[in-house]
């Protein structure tokens, strides 16, 4: 059973190696001492064993095991305490979180062992884990938004890491600005629960605590306030999780170092969304309208993003949208009432997404590029990032009988035996998302890997960043990336390969049994293996591997035509349906700046400053027109002072009776 230090510790490990790093090894050891590597890796290491340990401890509880503080605040008779809700989600949870974190400060020592910001990105790597793990144990809800806010500051620290490079500091106001779009709503959903403490639903309960909201949400809460809660806190997860229209963010996020990009489309910024809905879950189900919206903000997320993938020369940006669309898969399978489904996906993607990111990187170590443009031919000179790219990219497909491909079932078996009256279109957005995720990923495979190799960094134009972020072409240097490097990417290889059916086998394995992890997470139904749909998946995933072989690997027909006959529909994805363009240039710059901005500066200008302005005249104007009768003459004043009084005296003669 775990003990209460070693929850904490989960938590505290990595804010402790960030405090070391920050205070102690940069300013005495210098900005490129490996101590704060060594000091991170230790301190997520341990947290993830006591992770581990904590996965152990909820195995056959279906009691929460939880700790309390004193309370922190007191508002109106409302405690908001700090404490930890370790339940079967939240281990988890943890162990996703800190064990990818691990794998990617391992794999960090390498790609970052030249930077001069090699000190600084290992503090913030320990703050954003602890920040993710922070929201991962929270036992409140306000707890959860503080840490909700650290991964957002996080994220934005990682996101402009380079930050002497324009476009890095631009995509991280851009992932700060557009989150705390989704941010807004998530508060004022805490807002409208806190307001709800005298309502029959929270008698003798706190309306703040998790445990407390979901008990409410399964008996006095009304239909109305469950659906305005849930819908608030899903605005804070649509921002996180890049859903449709709020993921914007994501594909820019990826000007910050590969490592960065890893842990965040794997196992924290991006995850916190998903987990956030999950957590809340028996809030949503309550509401029909909150279930659906979900599921279909979910659905068209899916499919949206998989054409954007289609087309996009950056590898980092054809996995960012690939991300999109699988965890708009996993909000689809919470919004059909497969949460344990969501989480499931959630599980084995972190894993193929994260090595896809560290392949990515270790591709651009080689060839000083992210474009697939001046890529080809690498299998022949890294064959070990070849195989495990290869596979991470069949998992993602969905192939059997890789992880990808256990947890993509089972989102599309929830879809079609969803429990909204939409399952069945949003069965078919995700199916149709299935035959595009294997076109684009494999799409990138053919261009990176076969052919004949392009050119790497040489054959750009100098202003192109180099992998590390400088200026300038990065040499070109054909060979397999360092050790520790490529130690890191076999090991998610085998995890890749064999989570998925290892998490959830169809039978007992070695004394596993059967769909353990989701009945372990709660999701009870009936969930045996449908051979039809598997197939249907499976042969589709298929397909769209073999037009992208043909298309670029064969040539046959060559991407060039197939571009010319789809002329402005690749315009459009290319432009990412525009939306980029409407919200910087039509949303900010003429609607905000140019018309509300505008209209804001002409109203303090000609409304605001011309009243104070005349305040103050008329006041200066008004002293000048009565100093004349400050004469100095008593007798003067003698004869106000009487005709006052005769009008005093007057008026009560007149109104007085």
């Amino acid at each position: 059973m775990i003990s209460e230090l070693q929850a904490w510790a989960i938590l505290l490990l990595p804010l402790a190696s960030f405090s070391l790093i920050a205070l102690v090894i940069r300013p005495f050891l210098g900005s490129r001492s490996r101590l704060s590597g060594y000091v991170t890796i230790l301190s997520i290491g341990v947290a993830f064993l006591f992770s581990l340990i904590a996965l152990r401890s909820t195995l056959g509880h279906e009691d929460a095991i939880g700790w309390d503080f004193h309370p922190w605040l007191s508002i109106n008779g409302v405690e908001v305490r700090i404490g930890i809700l370790m339940d079967p989600l939240t281990a988890v949870m943890l162990v996703v979180v800190t064990g990818v974190s691990l794998l990617v400060q391992i794999y960090s020592q390498g790609y970052m062992r030249d930077d001069e910001g090699y000190t600084r990105y290992f503090a913030y790597m320990s703050l954003f884990t602890a920040s993710m793990v922070g929201i991962v144990i929270a036992r409140s809800i306000v707890q959860i938004y503080v840490f909700w806010e650290l991964v957002g500051l996080s994220s934005y620290l990682l996101i402009g890491f380079w930050y002497h490079r324009p476009a890095a500091a631009a995509a991280a106001k851009k992932a700060f600005l557009v989150t705390r779009i989704g941010d807004v709503g998530f508060l004022l959903a805490i807002l409208y629960l806190f307001l709800q403490r005298d309502t029959p639903a929270f008698q003798g309960r706190n309306p703040l605590e998790i445990p407390d909201i979901l008990q409410a949400a399964g008996g006095a809460m009304t239909a109305f306030a469950a659906t305005a809660t849930a819908l608030g806190i899903f605005a804070g997860a649509m921002g996180k999780s890049g859903q449709f229209p709020l993921h914007t963010w994501l594909p820019d996020a990826m000007e910050g170092p590969t490592p960065v990009s890893s842990l965040i489309h794997a196992a924290t910024m991006v995850a916190a969304g998903v987990f956030l809905v999950a957590r809340f879950f028996p809030l949503f189900e309550v509401s029909a309208t909150a279930m659906t919206t979900v599921a279909l903000v979910g659905g068209f997320t899916a499919i949206f993003a998989a054409t954007m993938g289609l087309v996009m020369y950056d590898i980092k940006r054809v996995l960012a949208y690939s991300t999109i669309s699988q965890l708009g898969y996993m909000m689809l399978a919470i919004g059909v009432g497969a949460p344990a489904v969501a989480i499931f996906h959630l599980f084995t993607h972190a894993f193929f997404k994260c090595l896809l990111f560290l392949g990515a990187g270790s591709v651009s170590h080689a060839t000083g590029t992210f474009d697939l443009r001046f890529m080809g031919g690498l299998r022949k000179d890294m064959p070990w990032t070849y195989v495990t790219f290869l596979i991470a990219a069949l998992s993602l497909a969905g192939v059997f009988p890789l992880a990808g491909f256990w947890s993509k079932d089972e989102v599309l078996l929830s879809a079609w035996r969803g429990e909204v009256t939409v399952h069945t279109l949003v069965f078919w957005m995700a199916f149709i998302a299935v035959f595009l995720t294997a076109f684009y990923v494999f799409r990138a495979v053919f261009m990176a890997f076969h052919g004949d190799f392009r050119g790497g960094a040489q054959a750009e134009h100098p202003r192109e960043a180099d992998s590390n972020g400088a200026g300038g072409v990065h040499p070109v240097h054909l060979a397999e990336s360092p050790m520790v490097m490529l130690g890191t990417m076999l090991a998610l290889a085998v995890l890749a390969l064999g989570a998925g059916y290892v998490a959830n086998p169809l039978g007992d394995l070695a004394g596993i049994p059967a769909h353990w992890l989701t009945s372990f997470l709660g999701q009870h139904e009936d969930l045996t293996f449908n051979l039809g749909i598997a197939g249907a998946s499976t042969a589709v995933a298929l397909a769209g591997i073999g037009l992208a072989a043909l298309m670029y690997g064969a040539r046959r027909p060559s991407p060039e035509a197939v571009g010319r006959v789809f002329g402005p529909v690749r315009t459009l994805l290319l432009n990412r349906y525009y939306l980029d363009a409407l919200y910087e240039d039509v949303l900010v710059r003429r609607v905000f700046y140019r018309g509300v901005a505008r209209l804001l500066d002409w109203f303090d200008r000609e409304i605001i400053d011309r009243f104070v302005d005349g305040f103050g005249w008329l006041s200066r104007n008004t002293g000048k027109a009565i100093a004349p009768l400050q004469s100095g003459q008593v007798q003067v004043y003698g004869i106000v002072i009487s005709l006052g009084l005769l009008a005093v005296l007057g008026a009560y003669l007149i109104f007085g009776r």
